[in-house]
C-alpha cells in the first residue's frame, strides 16, 4: 500500500480542519514581529522589552549550543565508522575535502574581489580608536596547538569544538581498527546521537519564537542608525553570499553535478532557512544531513560528509567574510594590502576554517586572519556590533556549502540518486521529522 493511500486514514477531522502553518511562514512571522517589536522597545525606550527579547534569544542560542559538544563527537564518530559501508570510502572522503577547499577558494576570491571594488571601509566615520580588542584571539599556534586537548573533560566545558572533533576522529578510527569488538560501543553510540537529535528537532521547532528574540533584541540595541555606519559592509557581505549561494552553487551542480540546481535548493531549503535563523551550523546539522539524504544522497556518505562539514565547511564564515573583513579594517587602520596579503587570506581560508567550529561567529576566524596579515586586532571590535546580522547570512551559506558538497560528489561518484533528487521538495521541517520517524518504524518493522 502506497503512503499516499495511508495518508487520509491517519488524518484526524481536527487536523483537517487546522491546517498546519509552514516552517517558512513561522521564521517570516518571527522576523517581522521581532523587528516590530525590537523598533517599539529602541524608539519607545521599553527597558524590560529589550530584556524580554534578549532573553528569549539567549535561551534559544543557549538550547542549541547544549546539545552542541555530546552531538558533534558522537556525529563525527558515528559518522567515520559508517564509512566501512561505503566503497570507495577513502575516495570518497579526499574528494570531499577537495571539493570543501575548491569552493572556499570561489568564495574567498569573490570576497576579495567586492571589498576592492567597494571600499567598504571608506567614508564611514569610523576611526581606529572605535576598536577594541577581542575577547578571543586565534593565532595559528594557538590553533595547531589547540586541536590536542590536555584532558578529555575540558573540551565539552569549555566548548573547544576542534578538540572534540579530534578525539572523536581519533575514537572513530580506533573502533574501525578494533572491528567487532567495538560493536557495543558503536551500538549506544548511534542511540545517543539518535537521542541527540531527538532532543534537538524540539530545539529547533523553537525557532520562530527564537528568531523573535535574537531580530528583536539585535535591532533594540544597535538601531538602524548603526546598521547604517556599516552599510557597505553590509551589503558587500549578503551580496557576497548571495553571489556563492545562488551563482557559484547553482554553476556547479548544472556543469559538475549535471543535476537541476533549483530542485537542490528546494530540498536544501529547510536546513538554509534554519541556518539564518540560528546562526549555527552544527545547531542545524541534523536538519541539513535530513535534506541531503532527501537530495539522494546515500545515507552512508552524508553521515560522514554532512557532520565533517559542519565543523570545517564555512564558505561564508571563514572565506566571504574575513577576506571582506581585512579589506574593511586595513582601510580604517589606513594599511595598504598587497598581492601576497590577499594570498594569505585565501590560505587562511582553506586551511584555517575548522577554526569556526561551527558555532555563532566567526571572531576567532578573523582574529586569525588579522595577526596572520599583521592588521590590528582591535579591529575586530568595529565589526562586534553588526556581527549578528551579518552571521545570519554567512551561516545559511556555510549550510547550503555543507549541502552542496556531498550532492556533487555523489553525482561524479554515481551514488546519487537522481530519482529521489528530481522529487526532492521544499517541505516543512515537521515533515522531515515525521518522514525520519517513519523511516525508523519501518526499519524496525523490517
Amino acid at each position: 500500500m502506497s503512503a499516499s493511500a495511508t495518508t487520509p486514514e491517519k488524518q484526524s477531522p481536527a487536523s483537517s480542519r487546522i491546517p498546519k502553518i509552514p516552517f517558512w511562514a513561522q521564521i517570516i512571522a518571527g522576523l517581522v514581529l521581532g523587528a516590530l517589536l525590537g523598533w517599539i522597545a529602541r524608539s519607545q525606550d521599553v527597558s524590560w522589552l529589550k530584556e524580554t527579547l534578549g532573553q528569549v534569544g539567549d535561551i534559544f542560542v543557549q538550547l542549541l549550543k547544549l546539545a552542541v559538544a555530546p552531538l558533534v563527537f558522537f556525529a563525527i564518530l558515528v559518522s567515520i565508522t559508517n564509512l566501512r559501508k561505503v566503497n570507495n570510502a577513502a575516495r570518497l572522503a579526499t574528494r570531499t575535502l577537495l571539493w570543501f577547499m575548491i569552493t572556499s577558494l570561489i568564495a574567498v576570491a569573490i570576497g576579495l574581489a567586492i571589498g576592492l571594488i567597494t571600499n567598504p571601509g571608506a567614508g564611514t566615520g569610523l576611526t581606529p580608536q572605535d576598536g577594541k580588542l577581542p575577547k578571543r584571539e586565534g593565532s595559528w599556534i594557538d590553533f595547531l596547538t589547540g586541536i590536542i586537548p590536555t584532558d578529555v573533560i575540558t573540551p565539552f566545558t569549555e566548548l573547544n569544538v576542534l578538540q572534540i572533533v579530534f578525539m572523536a576522529a581519533v575514537a572513530g578510527i580506533a573502533a574501525l581498527k578494533l572491528g567487532d569488538k567495538a560493536k557495543p560501543i558503536l551500538t549506544l553510540s548511534e542511540s545517543v546521537l539518535e537521542l541527540l537529535q531527538k532532543a534537538l528537532w524540539w530545539v529547533i521547532r523553537l525557532a520562530p519564537l527564537g528568531t523573535v528574540g535574537l531580530i528583536g533584541f539585535a535591532i533594540a540595541d544597535y538601531g538602524w542608525d548603526l546598521i547604517g555606519k556599516y552599510a557597505t559592509f553590509t551589503a558587500d557581505v549578503y551580496i557576497g553570499c548571495a553571489l556563492v549561494m545562488f551563482g557559484v552553487y547553482p554553476l556547479l551542480l548544472a556543469t559538475v553535478a549535471k543535476v537541476n540546481p533549483i530542485q537542490f535548493y528546494k530540498g536544501a531549503w529547510p536546513a538554509i532557512q534554519l541556518a539564518f535563523v540560528s546562526r549555527s551550523s552544527v545547531g542545524t546539522m541534523p536538519v541539513t544531513q535530513k535534506v541531503t539524504e532527501r537530495l539522494g544522497v546515500p545515507k552512508e556518505y552524508a553521515s560522514f560528509a554532512v557532520p565533517f562539514g559542519a565543523t570545517t565547511k564555512m564558505d561564508g564564515c571563514a572565506a566571504i567574510y574575513p577576506a571582506l573583513a581585512a579589506i574593511f579594517i586595513a582601510q580604517i587602520f589606513d594599511v595598504q594590502l598587497g598581492i601576497g596579503d590577499y594570498l594569505l587570506i585565501a590560505f587562511v581560508s582553506v586551511i584555517g576554517s575548522a577554526a569556526t567550529a561551527g558555532l555563532t561567529g566567526a571572531t576567532v576566524m578573523l582574529t586569525l586572519t588579522l595577526s596572520t596579515l599583521g592588521l590590528p586586532l582591535e579591529g575586530v571590535g568595529l565589526l562586534m556590533a553588526i556581527d549578528p546580522i551579518l552571521d545570519m547570512m554567512r551561516t545559511a551559506t556555510n549550510v547550503a556549502g555543507q549541502a552542496l558538497v556531498p550532492v556533487i560528489v555523489s553525482a561524479r561518484e554515481k551514488i546519487l540518486d537522481h530519482t529521489a533528487y528530481g522529487n526532492a521538495s521544499a517541505s516543512p521541517i515537521d515533515d522531515l521529522v515525521e518522514t525520519r520517524e517513519t523511516q525508523e518504524k519501518v526499519a524496525v518493522a523490517a
